[in-house]
């Protein structure tokens, strides 16, 4: 009997490893998963351990209110790590994740915050689909008609 390979088996076997759609997730069980698929952290509470990552607000002298994202506190690149607008600020922290760094966030409520843990989950469900699809070729597995599939979609 032939192995085939679906989606709805790689569906299922990542189910069965925990993995859901962010949106059916709870939200401290998928930001445990993040940290342990990149073997990263996050914190809101600032301390002098060593983090790879902040993010945090800052004021100017005339009021204006800011964004910082950088490695290095204590010398942050004007031109590369201050928004001016926070909804950039996302991709910045998804790069932290997926890297593995440890962070300091000061607000992990924030919009930008849980756009990236979204968007960091979904990159780790592909890379876990990835690695799920690939054990099951290495157990014989093989997609039904796969060029006939790519033919109908382009």
């Amino acid at each position: 009997m032939e192995k085939i390979l679906t989606d709805k088996l790689i569906t299922d076997k990542l189910e069965a490893k925990g993995y859901l759609e962010y949106h059916d997730m709870d939200e401290n069980k998928a930001w445990n998963l993040l940290e342990k698929h990149f073997e990263c952290e996050v914190t809101d509470v600032f301390t002098n351990t060593h983090k790879e990552f902040f993010c945090y607000t800052e004021t100017t002298a005339d009021g204006y209110e800011i964004w910082v994202a950088t490695n290095d506190m204590d010398s942050p690149c004007i031109s590369e790590d201050v928004y001016y607008y926070d909804n950039d600020l996302s991709d910045a922290i998804v790069e932290a994740i997926v890297n593995g760094e440890d962070m300091y966030v000061d607000d992990l409520d924030a919009h930008y915050f849980m756009d990236a843990v979204e968007e960091a989950y979904g990159q780790m469900v592909n890379n876990v689909k990835e690695e799920i699809e690939n054990e099951l070729i290495e157990q014989g597995y093989e997609y039904e008609n796969r060029d006939e599939a790519t033919t109908e979609m382009v």
